[in-house]
């Protein structure tokens, strides 16, 4: 099916939704072709395709709402989709935020080819999936001591398009390409794995495949002997690896549905210092060849670069219409959706603001204390910030890698916490959350 093809099922779904009754409306029709291999111990694993076509529709009457959406695509499926979601909007309870966009506030420009989003090279068939699939496996055995792997190859596209009953219509597509390998050592009890992965929207961006499967290997062999850390409190250096994860904790908290609901740790921090004076955390959705770059959110409202984050400072919530009208804000063009759901706030292209050092300067600086490369579990309260991981990785003394180390805990309160980060300067460009390795010094490890 062609990108006008959607088009034209949002049009259909639209009439279909005000000949059922619907005050206002809005659909949403994706297309999606996936394609996965996988191969272990020198053998094909698995072989996966898949293609179909979803649609949406959200239908509002008055101050209530309802979605629905189906994979069939026919005239009667649409007309009896239609139907089906006015009569559960009739039903639902009444909320004075929902809403589409004024059509003043809707996104002038629809379409998104100057972003370089979608590869206009040829789709790679499972032949050449399965080659680079046993490139990365090969690459990571030739390193002593890794005794299995396991590799993937995958390859999407997808195109949606938006429409709504306020005059908004748009479109895009957007392309991927993944190559990921697991390297495992050692036997037993004392095994140990890692992994190493890139992602691209375009295939000639990919970097080599033989790269990955070293790195793949030794990472795991560096695990090989992992013991448990001394307990105490002690500086904790997240890798580049897994340090997104800690700013992913703060945009949860800064999310305009927990805002809202005042489940938040940061619900009273708006204008307040979250960060460290001179850090940001910008947004960029117009990225060029940004795996999360968009023109519009899916509200139809224009995207822009921001910062939630100022010079230390929390300066906006995240925003989707529905949660800007509830804090009588206005909104971010933050909304996402899929075709089975309403909008919700979410972000793009993410960067948080790099530190001048290299990440082996703040393990010279941090003395002693722990490098974490692996976070496993969770344990995180919402409202209060308390902070507590599973983690694994390299002990250091005297500012040099000593040790890896495994089976510990880190503790801490993510308010206090981010208010002490030092970024380091190895955050990788490509990533759509660019966050380089940060140091937290005085925090509780539960070791041995």
């Amino acid at each position: 099916m062609s990108a006008p093809d959607l088009a034209e099922l949002t049009h259909d779904l639209l009439k279909a939704a005000r000949a059922a009754g619907a005050d206002q409306a809005d659909a949403l029709a994706v297309r999606g072709t996936a394609l996965s291999v996988d191969t272990r111990q020198g053998q094909l694993e698995q072989a996966e395709r898949a293609e179909g076509t979803d649609i949406g529709l959200r239908v509002l009457i008055g101050q209530r709402q309802a979605c629905v959406s189906a994979s069939d695509i026919s005239a009667v499926t649409i007309a009896a989709l239609a139907e089906r979601a006015v009569a559960m909007a009739r039903e639902a309870p009444e909320d004075a935020a929902i809403g589409l966009a004024d059509p003043d506030d809707l996104a002038q420009l629809r379409e998104s080819s100057g972003l370089e989003l979608e590869d206009g090279g040829a789709d790679p068939d499972a032949a050449a999936l399965e080659t680079a699939a046993r490139g990365l496996e090969a690459a990571a055995l030739e390193a002593d001591g890794i005794t299995q792997a396991e590799a993937s190859a995958t390859f999407s596209r997808r195109a949606l398009h938006l429409a709504q009953s306020n005059g908004f219509a748009g479109g895009y597509g957007r392309s991927g390409h993944s190559r990921s390998v697991v390297a495992f050592c050692g036997s037993g009890t004392a095994m140990e794995r890692d992994y190493a992965g890139e992602a691209r929207p375009w295939a000639i961006d990919l970097p080599d495949g033989a790269g990955i499967g070293r790195l793949a290997a030794e990472r795991a062999l560096q695990r090989l002997g992992a013991v448990k850390p001394p307990t105490g409190t002690f500086p904790v250096l997240y890798d580049e690896r897994i340090a997104s994860s800690l700013i992913g904790h703060l945009l949860g908290a800064i999310n305009g549905e927990a805002v809202a609901r005042g489940a938040s740790w940061a619900r009273d921090l708006l204008e307040q210092p979250v960060l460290p004076a001179g850090v940001s955390l910008r947004e960029d959705p117009l990225r060029k060849r940004g795996s999360s770059s968009r023109i519009f959110d899916a509200e139809g409202l224009a995207t822009s670069a921001k910062d939630f984050v100022a010079d230390g400072v929390l300066t906006s919530w995240v925003l989707d219409l529905a949660t800007a009208r509830r804090l009588k804000l206005r909104p971010t063009a933050n909304a996402m959706r899929g075709p089975s759901a309403p909008p919700s706030p979410g972000t793009t292209n993410l960067e948080l603001t790099p530190g001048t050092a290299s990440r082996d300067d703040l393990i010279a600086q941090m003395g002693t204390g722990l490098l974490v490369t692996s976070l496993i579990g969770s344990t995180i309260n919402p409202t209060t910030g308390d902070y507590s991981r599973g983690a694994s990785g390299w002990w250091v003394e005297k500012g040099r890698l000593s040790h890896p180390v495994h089976e510990c805990t880190i503790a801490g309160n993510l308010r206090d916490m981010l208010r002490r980060i030092v970024q380091a300067n190895d955050a990788r460009p490509h990533l759509a959350i660019r966050v380089p390795s940060i140091l937290i010094d005085g925090m509780t490890i539960a070791g041995a």
